[in-house]
């Protein structure tokens, strides 16, 4: 580590203030993320801003028939509500299956969306049921803040408040975990939506997408098991120690075949 300031603003307006008054400030969550890669050095911010006790990113609430999260909302809090189970069970689960139970209680959904580490879990489900993502500034729809590998569509000195999701029965998540890392080497969230089946894939190394071309092949009448990675761009994947680019292609087509047989 090294020296560095840290603040814990009291309300929103403050912590906006930090972050505008000091151009190497970064705003600070759960820091699940954010504490390994100080360690590193690998950044090294003149400032911490702590958003997790900002009362404006607290709570969970039944909106217009789906749920809203506030950023500052854990991953056990998530897994543990019963409105999110009520309305969302398949988020519910998602959470409840990301890292150990240390990262549950620390990390937050709004630092992991923010984050957008592409073998996170949570950008597969905003990006597959549609929800959208209130920040300081504006509403953004899912498709939209999610712009390629660690990367989002927030500007500087934006932070995420809420994320809003609309109700939905029929979705699974599945995930094709790392054993040490519980990081999803692939994951694959699918949903039947009003509009039609969403399926978003996670893990394959460049970020979260959605495969439109499965979609497009069940909601003509196409069946599951005619689902293969013949019909998924090997382009999406990335290989590493892990695994190869090929190896997660072929994963990703039985995930998503799994995840809509348990919805069927």
């Amino acid at each position: 580590m090294y020296e560095l300031a840290y603040s814990r603003p009291a309300s929103l307006a403050d912590a906006l203030a930090l972050l505008a008054e000091d151009e190497g400030a970064q705003a600070i969550s759960g820091g699940q993320t954010l504490m390994p890669v100080l360690r590193a050095r690998l950044a090294m911010p003149s400032r911490l801003v702590d958003l997790l006790k900002l009362p404006e990113l607290a709570g969970i609430r039944a909106v217009d028939g789906g749920i809203e999260i506030g950023a500052a909302t854990t991953h056990a809090d998530v897994a543990a509500s019963g409105e999110v189970r009520a309305v969302l069970p398949a988020l519910a689960d998602l959470a409840g299956g990301i890292g150990d139970p240390a990262i549950r209680h620390r990390g937050t959904i709004g630092g992991s969306i923010a984050n957008n580490d592409p073998a996170a879990c949570y950008p597969s489900a905003l990006l597959a049921l549609g929800a959208s993502i209130t920040t300081s500034q504006r509403i953004l729809a899912a498709e939209d803040f999610f712009t390629g590998m660690f990367s989002t569509a927030l500007e500087p000195g934006e932070i995420v408040t809420a994320v809003r999701f609309p109700a939905c029965q029929r979705a699974r998540y599945i995930k094709f975990r790392n054993p040490a890392s519980r990081f999803a080497l692939v994951g694959a969230f699918a949903a039947q939506l009003p509009s039609g089946t969403r399926i978003a894939i996670t893990g394959g190394g460049h970020g979260v997408f959605r495969w439109r071309e499965a979609e497009a092949h069940l909601d003509s009448g196409g069946t599951i098991d005619a689902i293969t990675e013949d019909m998924l761009d090997l382009a999406h994947f990335t290989g590493d120690l892990h695994g190869s680019a090929e190896y997660r292609h072929h994963i990703a087509a039985v995930i998503v075949r799994r995840a809509l047989t348990a919805l069927a």
